[in-house]
């Protein structure tokens, strides 16, 4: 399925013209369907409103393709070759502005292409407690809760897996929103009945930060200390061999990989030290944000931990320019709480 740019360019390769265009179409658009073909079929033929972003346009289909619509300055807004496994539209049908879009996602994804639609909350929870149960086994788990949905949702996601065999820690870094420690506390500890360690660490987060001003050496350094105390809180805990992280696919994304461009290093992913005692345990490592709300909410954790806004793992000491200190983190913290 070409879509804008993606359309012109099936049509180039295959035979097609696209021309240059005076004007162009840019928003809410009037198209025609003349011919509704297999994927416009739910729309039927008629005119509705759809969202363009193109100057060009395809003036001519592709060899053995069949044009479906057009718009006042698109003569071929939509063209498809069945045969060939080629569908294509001028028009952007992933936005809620086009009317028809998700009916003609659905359609091409289900009916076209075969998909059955069986992956759902439900079934990602059942497959990734199944994988982790045989990644731990018998063994203990950790679990980091910085406060936010994604560690909260990986937690919750654990402990439906390996109950008892899995502790959390909770490191107050006194970089955390305002109230924010004692509501950690009270979801995971009382609500969810996940056995807990608070450890309150404020202190030593602004003696390792002090003096340091760059917002990667300030992740790192977050990063680490991070890791050493849950090193220091894991010591009581029988056959500990898992440390539970809430990486999310963006996040693996934005650190790069060997063969990409650098971004920036993530707090789940570049701020690990080499020589960290424990295997890393990632449920949510292939899904993004909106995927981890659904799974939390499926997975009965409370709105206020689901639908919180987003964080930095780090915490404030990644929104604070220049060194870190406590009067700096209260104003912010104070700031914060109005904001919200």
């Amino acid at each position: 399925l070409g879509i804008c740019y993606g359309a012109q360019l099936i049509a180039h390769q295959r035979g097609g013209l696209v021309s240059h265009n005076e004007s162009g179409e840019y928003g809410r658009t009037r198209m025609t369907i003349n011919e509704p073909g297999a994927l416009l079929a739910d729309a039927g033929i008629g005119t509705h409103s759809v969202w363009m972003s193109h100057f060009d346009a395809i003036t001519l289909p592709p060899d053995g393709a069949i044009a479906t619509a057009s718009s006042p300055d698109a003569p071929v807004a939509a063209f498809e070759a069945p045969d060939a496994g080629l569908y294509a539209v001028q028009f952007h049908p992933e936005v809620h502005h086009t009317a028809c879009g998700q009916d003609l996602i659905i359609r091409f994804v289900r009916d076209i292409c075969g998909c059955n639609g069986q992956w759902t909350m439900a079934s990602v929870i059942d497959s990734s407690v199944s994988a982790i149960r045989a990644q731990v086994g018998e063994d203990h788990a950790i679990c980091g809760l910085s406060g936010g949905v994604d560690s909260a949702v990986a937690a919750a996601l654990v402990h439906r897996a390996i109950g008892h065999q899995l502790t959390c820690v909770f490191v107050d870094t006194g970089l955390m929103r305002a109230g924010e420690g004692d509501q950690v506390v009270e979801t995971f500890q009382k609500t969810q009945g996940i056995e807990l360690v608070h450890v309150r660490a404020a202190e030593r987060f602004f003696g390792r930060l002090e003096g340091v001003t760059d917002p990667e050496e300030k992740r790192k350094a977050i990063g680490e200390l991070f890791i050493r105390i849950f090193e220091e809180a894991a010591s009581g805990i029988t056959e500990a061999r898992f440390l539970v992280q809430g990486t999310l696919y963006p996040d693996v994304i934005e650190s790069g990989t060997a063969n990409a461009a650098k971004i920036k290093s993530h707090h789940n992913v570049g701020g690990l030290p080499a020589d960290m005692d424990f295997e890393l345990v990632e449920p949510l490592r292939n899904l993004f944000k909106d995927e981890v709300r659904a799974v939390g909410a499926e997975l009965g954790l409370p709105d206020e931990i689901v639908w919180r806004q987003p964080f930095p793992g780090p915490g404030l000491g990644v929104r604070i320019i220049g060194e870190v200190t406590p009067e700096a983190t209260d104003i912010l913290q104070a700031a914060d709480r109005i904001v919200r």
